[in-house]
């Protein structure tokens, strides 16, 4: 099978496109034929060396799946040849998904749901189950609360819109002037243009001083340090990025504040609830741009590139048939 292999760690370039076995599905596992992938930035940090002792080189790396199943290995009974199925590879835990073929546990894979493509499935696993973990499991957002999401055009964040509104809340987002449209399209309330207005004077003018419930950070810098400056008493601070950089809580403290650090764990769970918004319309992934898995180090350098044009994820078509 073709498969990009990462051998060694640094820029675009550190990929290789080789003929690889295909793997075999041992007991408890299922061999998926990969339709499609995508772009997280946790793809290029990991091709970049952020995480040395937990990636194995070389290694294939990936983190979404959308494809049919080839194969069943022993006591799989969730699962037939044939069968539709999108998933999130166990992170820092096996081959990923930049291959034609990708074997894991039954256990967490789903059902693909009818209504997405290949290119759209493999464009929310990862994201999807992030925004949940974040936003339904840590921050247990209610019907009617408010919360700010840093970054609402990205892919975490446009999802998180969409999943926000569906449980009941009112929608705050940062993005540029130009993703103004494309936040508001995905069901943002206010929309605000961190370039030309201080996050935290918008969010308390339009809160009457109150602040909001959660804010949810999908962008790193002192995010962690200002969000208390816009956070309500009691409020919940979520954040998905790097934290290794220092910063000033104290101002959470005064907030009574609690804050959560999400690392999204891989389960059919998710993907179902994830499944039921779809069907009924109330969560679709938007599919930025499509590259071939030839072209995924283009994707990649898009991707880390600032400006780059992006509304939502990148998709990887491994099946050239979905390059349309």
């Amino acid at each position: 099978m073709k498969a990009l292999i990462l051998k060694s760690f640094g820029g675009p370039q550190a990929f290789e496109l080789c003929d690889v076995p295909k793997p075999v599905p041992q007991a408890g596992q299922v061999l998926v034929r990969v339709h499609a992938t995508s772009i997280n930035p946790l793809d290029f940090q990991v091709r970049r060396g952020d995480y040395p002792d937990l990636v194995q080189l070389p290694a294939i790396t990936g983190h979404d799946v959308s494809g049919v199943v080839e194969a069943v290995g022993p006591g799989v009974t969730s699962f037939v040849p044939g069968d539709e199925v999108w998933y999130t590879p166990q992170i820092f835990d096996g081959q990923g998904s930049y291959a034609e073929y990708h074997v894991t546990a039954e256990s967490i894979v789903g059902k693909k749901p009818a209504a997405l493509s290949h290119l759209e499935a493999a464009s929310l696993t990862l994201v999807g189950g992030t925004a949940w973990e974040a936003l339904v499991v840590r921050a247990a957002l209610r019907v009617g609360e408010t919360i700010l999401i840093h970054g609402g055009a990205g892919g975490v964040g446009h999802v998180a819109i969409q999943l926000a509104k569906a449980i009941g809340a009112k929608v705050f987002t940062t993005v540029r002037e130009a993703n103004s449209e494309f936040a508001r399209s995905m069901g943002a309330d206010v929309v605000i243009d961190y370039e030309k207005e201080d996050y935290v004077e918008a969010i308390l003018r339009e809160t009457a001083g109150r602040g909001v419930d959660v804010v949810f950070d999908t962008i790193g810098g002192n995010t962690l340090s200002r969000s208390p400056d816009a956070l309500a008493q009691l409020g919940r601070v979520v954040s998905i990025v790097d934290i290794s950089m220092p910063q000033n809580l104290v101002q959470a403290w005064g907030k009574n504040a609690s804050y959560h650090f999400v690392f999204t764990r891989q389960n059919r769970g998710k993907l179902d609830e994830l499944s039921a918004l779809i069907e009924r319309g109330q969560l679709r992934p938007h599919v930025g741009a499509v590259y071939s898995l030839a072209d995924i180090p283009l994707a990649h350098a898009r991707l880390e590139s600032p400006n780059n044009g992006i509304q939502g994820k990148i998709a990887i078509a491994i099946e050239d048939s979905l390059i349309g």
